[in-house]
C-alpha cells in the first residue's frame, strides 16, 4: 500500500511514522521543510511542498499518484508572525489537498480535525461525534477546524467513492513536542527550569478542565483507521479529565486563582507587546472546548490509549523543564528573537478573513451548514 502523509514531520506525523515502521508500505511525507532522513524520518520518501502556495496542487498530484490512502495532518496551529498566513496554509492548503485527492482517484482519506471543531457544550457534559461541529466563537483555530469539517462534508457528498475518515483529538502532546509547545505558549523570559517546582504559582481560573492524549495513541488510532479502511469521525482522548488543581500540581506547585477575564486582559497586553506568544484566543478555546466521549473509537476501531492523561501532562512538564526537542524542524524550532512592541505569533482572533478560493475544492463547495455525514 502507498500512503501519503501531509505534515509527516510534525508532532502526530512523527508518531505515525514510528507506528508504521513494521508495515510493508510505501510512505511519502509531504512537508514544507523536509527533516534529516534518520530515525523515524528514514521511513519515508520526502516531497517538499507548501500546501497553501500557488502551484501546490500540481506538486500534490505528483505525490498522490497511485496512492491508496492520504493522511492529511498538515496544519499551522499557532504560527510565528513571519511564517505563511495561518488561513493560507489551513484553508487554502486543505482545499488543495482535497482537490489533489479527487484528481488522483485516491480511495481513502483521513484528516486531522480537532475537539476544537465542536460547538460549546455544558461544561462537564461529554459529547459524541454527532455534536455540531460549528466551532467556538473567539478562536481562529476552532473556526479553521470547523471550516475543514464543512469542506470534508462537501467532499464526501461529491465523491462518494472516497472513504473519508476524520479524527477529533483533544490536546495532543509528547515529550518530543515540548520545544514546539514552548514556542507557542511560553515566554522566552521564563526560566523553564522552574516548571514543576512546588513553589511556582500557576495562574488558572477555577472552572478549567482539560483532556489530553499522547501522540503515540493518536498515531495508533490512525494506523487502525488505515489498516481497516475505516471512515467517519472519531473522538480521541485519554482519561482522566484534568482539573485546575491537577494541572497546577503538574506544571508548578499550586494554583494562583485568577479570573479568566483578568488572564485574558493580561494575555492581550503581553501578546501585543511580544512579551509572550500565547494569543488570548487560546484561553477562550481552553475554557469553552467540549469534553469528548471516545466510545466510538474504542468500539469500532478497538482503540485504547496506553498513556493516562495525567502521565501525558507529566511527560510534557518534564520535557518543558529539560528543554527537550524533537528531531525535525517543527519539533526543534529555532529560538525566537522577540522584539518588544511586536507580537511574535499570528493572531488567533475571530473572525479572521479567509481567502475566497479556500472555500472550495475541485467540484467541491462546503455546504451552508456543518453536518457530520462523513
Amino acid at each position: 500500500m502507498k500512503v501519503v502523509v501531509t505534515g509527516a514531520s510534525g508532532n502526530v506525523g512523527t508518531a505515525l511514522l514510528r507506528a508504521l515502521r513494521a508495515e510493508d508500505w510505501e510512505i511519502v511525507g509531504v512537508v514544507r521543510r523536509p527533516p534529516a532522513e534518520r530515525g523515524p524520518y528514514a521511513r519515508a520518501r520526502w516531497v517538499r511542498c507548501d500546501i497553501g502556495a500557488p502551484g501546490a496542487v500540481g506538486v500534490l498530484r505528483e505525490a498522490f499518484a497511485d496512492a491508496d490512502a492520504v493522511v492529511h495532518l498538515a496544519w499551522a496551529i499557532h504560527p510565528r508572525s513571519g511564517e505563511p498566513l495561518m488561513e493560507r496554509t489551513n484553508l487554502a492548503g486543505s482545499a488543495n489537498v482535497l482537490r489533489a485527492v479527487a484528481d488522483c482517484g485516491v480511495r481513502h482519506l483521513t484528516c486531522a480535525s480537532s475537539v476544537a471543531a465542536y460547538a460549546p457544550a455544558p461544561r462537564w457534559q461529554r459529547v459524541d461525534e454527532a455534536w455540531p461541529s460549528s466551532g467556538v466563537p473567539g478562536s481562529a483555530y476552532s473556526r479553521g477546524k470547523a471550516v475543514l469539517e464543512a469542506l470534508l462534508d462537501g467532499f464526501a457528498v461529491e465523491h462518494p467513492g472516497v472513504r473519508v475518515a476524520r479524527i477529533r483529538p483533544c490536546g495532543v502532546t509528547q515529550a518530543a513536542a515540548a520545544a514546539e509547545l514552548a514556542d507557542w505558549a511560553s515566554s522566552p523570559w521564563l526560566p523553564r527550569i522552574l516548571i514543576g517546582h512546588r513553589w511556582l504559582p500557576i495562574p488558572l481560573w477555577k472552572d478549567l478542565r482539560l483532556q489530553l492524549v499522547h501522540s503515540e495513541d493518536v498515531a495508533a488510532a490512525l494506523r487502525l483507521i488505515l489498516t481497516r479502511q475505516a471512515s467517519g469521525p472519531y473522538n480521541l482522548a485519554a482519561e482522566p479529565v484534568l482539573t485546575t488543581a491537577e494541572l497546577a500540581a503538574t506544571f508548578g506547585g499550586f494554583r494562583l486563582p485568577v479570573p479568566l477575564p483578568a488572564l485574558t486582559a493580561a494575555a492581550w497586553a503581553s501578546w501585543r507587546l511580544g512579551v509572550q506568544p500565547l494569543h488570548p484566543g487560546w484561553l477562550e478555546l481552553a475554557d469553552r472546548a467540549c469534553l469528548i466521549d471516545t466510545a466510538k473509537a474504542r468500539r469500532e476501531l478497538g482503540w485504547a490509549p496506553r498513556h493516562p492523561a495525567d502521565a501525558v501532562a507529566a511527560e510534557l512538564a518534564e520535557g518543558l523543564r529539560t528543554r527537550r526537542t524533537g528531531d525535525s524542524p517543527p519539533l526543534a524550532p529555532a529560538r525566537a528573537r522577540p522584539r518588544l512592541g511586536h507580537p511574535t505569533h499570528q493572531t488567533q482572533a475571530f473572525p479572521s478573513p479567509a481567502p475566497a478560493h479556500s472555500r472550495k475544492t475541485a467540484r467541491t463547495r462546503p455546504p451552508r451548514s456543518v453536518t457530520n455525514r462523513a
